[in-house]
């Protein structure tokens, strides 16, 4: 028997993501999404909204914590990328498959771990959607390239 399909549910209002398994809810992460609201604007670092698609799972055979610049993970002597929204442990990059979201993919809009654990459950991202990093690599194990994502208002 086949088994249900999965998709990922963000709640902006909620800062809450949750993976179903059809219509029943399989696990329930906090998270954070952007602190300059939402939007699909070039540059605007907002969340965007709609429907989406995960275009690529980056950093599966990576340590928790491994930190990432241009989705490439840095060495043990590469400096730290001058930026307080690191992308860290895995990378889920999503695609959007509205007319308003098309840009997501360009605007390099990700569910990944971070630094900032102690702002997960309000909005303090650059735009992408972050994660506990254990979280998000437990998500990352779940999920394929594909799933199904819905960000909601």
């Amino acid at each position: 028997m086949k088994s249900a399909p999965i998709k990922i549910d963000i709640s902006i209002p909620e800062q809450r993501l949750t993976l179903k398994r059809g219509d029943a809810t399989w696990r329930s992460y906090p998270i954070s999404t952007s602190r300059f609201g939402i939007g699909t604007e070039e540059g605007s670092f907002k969340t965007p909204t709609g429907r989406f698609r995960v275009a690529e799972k980056i950093g599966g055979d990576t340590p928790s914590g491994t930190i990432f610049r241009g989705r490439l993970p840095l060495e043990p002597n590469d400096p730290l990328p001058a930026t307080e929204d690191l992308v860290m442990s895995r990378i889920l990059w999503l695609d959007g498959l509205d007319e308003d979201n098309a840009n997501t993919r360009d605007r390099f809009i990700y569910i990944h771990g971070t630094k900032h654990e102690d702002k997960i459950g309000r909005p303090a991202s650059h735009g992408c959607i972050r994660m506990r990093n254990a979280d998000v690599i437990e998500l990352f194990d779940l999920v394929d390239s594909e799933t199904p994502v819905v960000i909601r208002e």
